[in-house]
């Protein structure tokens, strides 16, 4: 519903559009008001009709000081109703083009067209925000260093987080967590009635200390997921070594990294049977063929899982060319087969494919 339709379909809270107009002309003197006042009455206006006016998009102060504003008006009289109206619409009338609200808005349009550097240098910046308000600056912080707050944090600390943040950020906040914990602190929404704004001044500013003074990690990935990508672009005879090295020194860690490492020999057990053949258009065909030779000695499960995903006639003939082939040299066959895993991991991280979890 567009505002002027909220304003036309009024009939309990505002006149028809064209009594208000009419009414300018017949009616008493508008009462003089302020520019806050002149906003309250339009927000007024459109709660009355159902209609959002955005205000989750205004700092807490701003959404205080228009509260207050709407508290201390009392009644408003048709005449100056009816120039309120006016003039809000004549100004929609003339509007050609708006621009974000903020840095952080800003740089969610731009996101593809400004380089990585200028954007987390104006990211940084933006969070800075309003330097008295630690939860505008932690509005503008990326969904991403906000979610281990909602991991760690007691749920009434959560609670009070997302009722903080927008109304969109806080859903997909809250929709990215386990569903037992995004229950509990959809629950605990209901205790915060009571908290008072000193506390809730309190609890911003401990948060926002505590994700300005928590290091920033250098690496993406975890270190076994590190280590298992290395390790899976190594020959099986020194990935056993290394792991064997491991085991003596942290058992805990090689058994980790041995369920993060993904090769040839475990694709029966962690590719859905329905994306082979996605997978195999990725890979060219002498890799492939050099593969399936290689496989059919050292990994003839994974050879069979692939052949028997495909097109009868297709695994027919990469069956009886892998078997017309001599058996490839041990590097030359690792190598191959490595490229085939390597098109899985692509797939993957592009999002066509998902990998099924390995087994504890």
């Amino acid at each position: 519903m567009t505002i002027q339709q909220a304003i036309g379909a009024s009939q309990s809270d505002a006149m028809d559009v064209d009594e208000i107009r009419d009414a300018t002309a017949r009616e008493i003197t508008p009462r003089p008001l302020s520019p806050g006042q002149k906003a309250a009455v339009i927000v007024r206006l459109l709660l009355g009709q159902g209609v959002s006016p955005g205000l989750d998009r205004l700092t807490p102060d701003q959404q205080a000081r228009l509260a207050r504003t709407m508290a201390g008006l009392g009644n408003i009289d048709r005449a100056t109703l009816a120039h309120v109206v006016q003039e809000f619409t004549g100004r929609l009338d003339g509007l050609a083009l708006t621009f974000p609200a903020g840095l952080s808005d800003t740089l969610t349009l731009l996101e593809g067209h400004i380089s990585p550097i200028a954007r987390d240098g104006l990211r940084a910046e933006a969070e800075l925000g309003d330097a008295t308000d630690p939860w505008a600056r932690l509005a503008a912080m990326e969904p991403d260093r906000l979610r281990p707050l909602l991991e760690q944090e007691s749920a009434e600390v959560c609670a009070i987080l997302l009722s903080k943040l927008g109304v969109a950020k806080a859903a997909g906040l809250l929709a990215d967590l386990p569903p037992d914990r995004a229950q509990v602190i959809a629950h605990a929404v209901a205790l915060t009635a009571t908290v008072t704004p000193d506390m809730v001044t309190r609890i911003g500013e401990h948060l926002f200390q505590q994700m300005t003074t928590r290091p920033q990690p250098a690496f993406r990935a975890s270190p076994v997921d590190r280590v298992g990508a290395i390790l899976n672009a190594v020959s099986g005879a020194a990935r056993d070594t290394l792991l064997e090295g491991l085991d003596a020194r942290d058992a805990g860690f090689a058994a980790e990294v041995r369920r993060a490492i993904f090769t040839f020999h475990h694709i029966p057990k962690r590719v859905e049977a329905t994306d082979v053949p996605r997978i195999l258009r990725r890979v060219e065909p002498d890799v492939l063929n050099t593969a399936l030779a290689a496989g059919l000695k050292s990994a003839p499960l994974s050879v069979e899982f692939l052949l028997e995903n495909m097109s009868k006639r297709m695994a027919e003939q990469l069956r009886d060319e892998a078997e017309a082939i001599p058996t490839p040299r041990e590097d030359d066959g690792e190598a191959a087969m490595a490229q085939v895993v390597s098109a899985i991991r692509a797939l993957e991280e592009e999002g066509e494919i998902r990998l099924i979890p390995p087994e504890d």
